[in-house]
């Protein structure tokens, strides 16, 4: 009987800002923590790869190598990503593509990836744009998923009201929450608040199966009164990069208070444990990549600047998320909320390639 437990999930070594082998150190983190319930796939070039696994002696069975002649660097485009033959991210969602694999993980080139998962996987049906759903902290100690964070600049209606049904069932399964609480991100509660596109993408999700709360200010997305928030991308990733610098931010001010005096220096050392649980809340590398939703397999987009510990989680959160079978149930609730879309795969109108917005430390270097 085949053992439905067991995940192949690809990790792809190349065009990291950091290099390889911390990549390749974190996916062997994580293949030792799951065990054999996980095939875990090195994609890339193959002596890259030997090179970093023969300096260890441990190195768990569940591992294997994909050789890929090229890689993607961070300075181009989505388009011109996409162009590179053999590069580690084609043939790494290639093989999710092939079913030899159930997930595709990547530090590299984000709107590579995405340009290349759009192409290879193609969209769900009943999703006209995919987005890039992240797990911001709270001070509820519950994450809240937020999505759009940076596929999309501009969105319609039925856009976000896809994205919203993407993320309240990403929040069900990946938070074990029966019945996700999902807000659209305005500039008052009041329904009456907002701008076209909210005013639109209302009236959808009023008459949809999630449990939609309506609008939400930006103070509700770290509060954790909500457990999904819906934007577009342009403002979702503006949330993004505002909510990374919080830790920057407050390490910087606690070192400034070290300095002050005695008295301080002695606070902070009091402090300590509570300090330390603060960094890991607000440390990406605590979930390590964002998935990509709304395309036909499991994608995880991971910083360009991932450590081994980012990397880990991200090979984690993978497996979960092929485990729970993610993008079956996000297809069979959007075939009852579909929002008067027949066939996003179909909807050529709706590519947006050319609008990539990369959430990579280095994206401003990535836009096409």
């Amino acid at each position: 009987m085949k053992d439905t437990k067991k995940q192949s999930v690809v990790l792809d070594v190349m065009g990291a800002d950091g290099g390889a082998e911390q990549i390749i150190l974190g996916g062997l983190d994580a293949a030792v923590q799951i065990g054999d319930d996980l095939q875990l796939i090195l994609v890339g070039h193959r002596d890259i790869i030997e090179k970093t696994l023969t300096q260890r002696t441990d190195v768990p069975a569940n591992v294997e190598i994909e050789h890929a002649e090229a890689e993607v660097p961070m300075d181009l485009s989505a388009t011109e990503g996409v162009r590179i033959k053999n590069s580690s991210i084609k043939v790494g969602i290639g093989l999710v593509k092939e079913g030899k694999a159930r997930a595709f993980v990547s530090p590299g080139n984000t709107g590579a990836v995405m340009a290349t998962a759009l192409l290879t996987l193609g969209r769900m049906s009943q999703v006209s744009r995919p987005a890039i759903a992240s797990l911001f902290p709270t001070s509820a100690g519950r994450p809240t998923v937020v999505l759009d964070v940076g596929a999309n600049a501009e969105n319609k209606p039925q856009h976000l009201a896809q994205f919203a049904v993407m993320g309240s069932v990403y929040a069900s399964i990946m938070l074990n929450l029966e019945s996700p609480r999902v807000g659209l991100i305005s500039i008052g509660e009041e329904r009456s608040k907002g701008n076209e596109l909210i005013f639109n993408s209302q009236e959808l999700l009023k008459h949809s199966t999630i449990n939609f709360v309506g609008n939400i200010e930006g103070r509700d997305i770290l509060s954790g009164t909500i457990d999904v928030a819906v934007t577009d991308g342009f403002t979702g990733n503006v949330l993004l990069k505002l909510t990374e610098s919080i830790k920057p931010m407050l390490t910087k001010h606690v070192q400034r208070q070290i300095q002050t005096n005695l008295f301080s220096r002695l606070g902070v050392f009091l402090l300590l444990p509570f300090l330390r649980r603060m960094r890991r809340t607000l440390d990406y590398a605590e979930v390590g990549g964002a998935p990509l939703l709304g395309v036909n397999g499991n994608v995880l987009i991971c910083h360009g600047s991932s450590g081994r510990r980012a990397i880990c989680s991200a090979v984690k959160t993978a497996y979960e998320m092929a485990s729970k079978r993610i993008v079956e149930n996000i297809h069979e609730k959007l075939l009852t909320d579909h929002f008067g879309i027949s066939d996003g795969e179909k909807d050529k109108s709706q590519n947006n390639r050319n609008r990539v917005i990369c959430t990579t430390a280095s994206d401003d270097q990535c836009r096409p």
